[in-house]
């Protein structure tokens, strides 16, 4: 299998291609307007709306139906005007469950599925949730850890954990059934009506965000309302054919997700990503739409020539990334093997999409994220609130004058701080040049984002100071080629002594999610520290991201 670096280099050294490949994207988009025909299909059946998920095909009206008697349900349990949490690998359930709570007039809450029972307790009691649908292997997992208070004042709703999942994640069977007295999804589908008269609203999924310090914070809109057909919003249609392998519980897959079902789009959803069978599942499926996260394109870069020669990918039309900055050389490299159907945006869950790049904008502007979309401001500020001029870096501020102003549930401080007038800022630093395209180049915070997940330091912190061995610590993000940054652990042990970093791992591995365990732990025994005695976590981090061109 040829380098990663040698094949970036390859595809770098065909600007004629390329330009091929750009002037023929008009062709390509209106070719993709014809209906594409789909393995298995009859001629003039319909397969729109269908989900498909780990093999397995689920029509429309099932989904539709099933998701109209569980809205009856949850509406008879108290979940109009409520929220309703979901704790859930991917899975076909979860749309459904998305859908019925939707029709039953409630906001939908995705919870990580990958955090310890501590913090899922933090997000339900923060969020006053009353309802939990859940796998039942992930609420097996945290039940005993739930304080009794919680769990009086929570219906919990299992759905047996499907085969193709416990396959694909290695869970033991005896905790993925429903065990007894427990409330079953299929029992209340099967137990209800479907919903009449539904009080369902355009509303937004309350999506908890790990923010950059302490707790994650739930971003709740202030109105409901329907986001201009702009960005990725623009590829929601009838004909789209949508493959999800990131997790739905992240803002963008969801939206992508609920989006593609809305519009009468098929779905396909497997269990986990894997790079090579997600290119069989393109070319099965004739996929034309799916969303990535940086360390997946890295992923299926990694793939033997042979094997990316094998599988027709001619159906894509839209390849949207986000999540983790995007380096620009892997830019190129995607769009010089799918052609120009890569497009990137720059936004958060508390923004929305605020940019958009093209393919064109990648190859032309290497490193640019785009520019505003159109109902989008977007300015770069110095520390007293001036614009920066083109080409020097600030603070990045935005708001979509077409999505509903939000607040931080229960932190409306929070909220204050995060502002600049009517523009809000997540902490990163860039610039824009003089034709308005952004630029990211610095993080203001000490937030890590691996793998395109939100990770703040102060938790991890935490839970390696529990250690009795450990007197001070520091987290922080290092380069990582394959998911943007990892997280790294700085500590200080007890006076002579020595701890094994395999043995702090051990420590840390009932205590933190998984994603969040230090992929680099090192020992010091004096830290660098200011007047006032804290670590100069920044003189730390400056070491590690040394002579690399990008600082997240």
């Amino acid at each position: 299998m040829a380098g990663l670096s040698a094949l970036l280099e390859r595809e770098a050294s065909a600007p004629s291609r390329l330009a091929m490949l750009l002037r023929g994207a008009q062709r390509t988009f209106s070719r993709s307007e014809a209906s594409v025909a789909i393995p298995g299909q009859r001629a003039g059946q319909t397969m729109a709306g269908d989900v498909y998920f780990a093999g397995t095909r689920f029509k429309a009206a099932r989904i539709a139906d099933d998701a109209a008697r569980a809205a009856s349900g949850l509406a008879a349990l108290g979940a109009t005007g409520a929220r309703v949490a979901l704790l859930m690998r991917n899975d076909v359930a979860m749309l459904v469950a998305s859908e019925a709570a939707r029709l039953a007039g409630a906001v939908t809450l995705p919870i990580n599925w990958h955090l310890k029972a501590d913090d899922v307790a933090y997000i339900l009691t923060d969020s006053d949730t009353r309802i939990l649908i859940a796998h039942a292997d992930l609420w097996h997992g945290i039940a005993d850890q739930m304080s009794a208070e919680l769990r009086a004042g929570l219906t919990v709703i299992l759905v047996k954990t499907p085969e193709p999942v416990r396959a694909g994640f290695k869970i033991d069977p005896a905790v993925a059934v429903v065990r007894a007295q427990a409330l079953e999804w299929t029992t209340l589908i099967a137990q209800n009506p479907p919903i009449t008269g539904s009080t369902r609203a355009e509303t937004y999924p309350l999506i908890y965000t790990s923010g950059t310090t302490g707790r994650p914070k739930g971003v709740q809109r202030l109105a409901a309302t329907r986001p201009a057909p702009i960005a990725y919003d623009a590829f929601f249609a009838p004909d789209m054919r949508t493959h999800l392998a990131t997790p739905l519980y992240h803002s963008a897959p969801n939206r992508f997700l609920q989006g593609t079902f809305q519009a009468g789009g098929t779905l396909v959803l497997p269990v986990r990503f894997d790079a090579e069978a997600m290119l069989a599942e393109i070319a099965e499926h004739r996929i034309t739409t799916t969303f990535l996260v940086p360390a997946m394109l890295q992923r299926l870069l990694r793939l033997p020539d042979e094997t990316r020669r094998r599988y027709d990918l001619s159906s894509l039309r839209h390849v949207v990334i986000a999540g983790a900055p995007c380096p620009a050389e892997i830019k190129r490299a995607m769009i010089g093997w799918w052609g120009p159907v890569i497009y990137e945006y720059y936004g958060s869950t508390e923004t929305s999409a605020l940019t958009f790049a093209t393919s064109e904008d990648a190859l032309a502007r290497p490193g640019t994220v785009g520019k505003a979309v159109p109902t989008a401001r977007v300015a770069v500020l110095d520390e007293d609130g001036h614009p920066c001029p083109p080409g020097v870096s600030g603070e990045i501020y935005g708001k979509r004058d077409d999505i509903p102003d939000f607040t931080y549930l229960n932190a409306p401080e929070a909220r204050a701080q995060a502002g600049s007038g009517d523009l809000v800022s997540v902490g990163d630093i860039g610039y824009l040049d003089a034709d308005g395209y952004l630029f990211i180049s610095d993080r203001k915070t000490d937030m890590i984002i691996a793998n395109g997940v939100n990770i703040y330091p102060a938790q991890v912190e935490a839970a390696i100071l529990a250690h009795a061995g450990v007197i001070d610590c520091a987290v922080l993000g290092i380069p990582d080629a394959a998911g943007g940054e990892a997280v790294a652990a700085i500590f200080q042990a007890a006076d002579g002594t020595d701890l094994d970093p395999d043995a702090l791992i051990a420590f840390l591995k009932p205590r933190i999610a998984t994603y969040m365990l230090p992929k680099l732990i090192q020992q010091c025994r004096n830290f660098p520290r200011d007047e006032a005695g804290k670590i100069k976590k920044r003189a730390l981090r400056a070491a590690f991201w040394q002579g690399e061109a990008r600082k997240i």
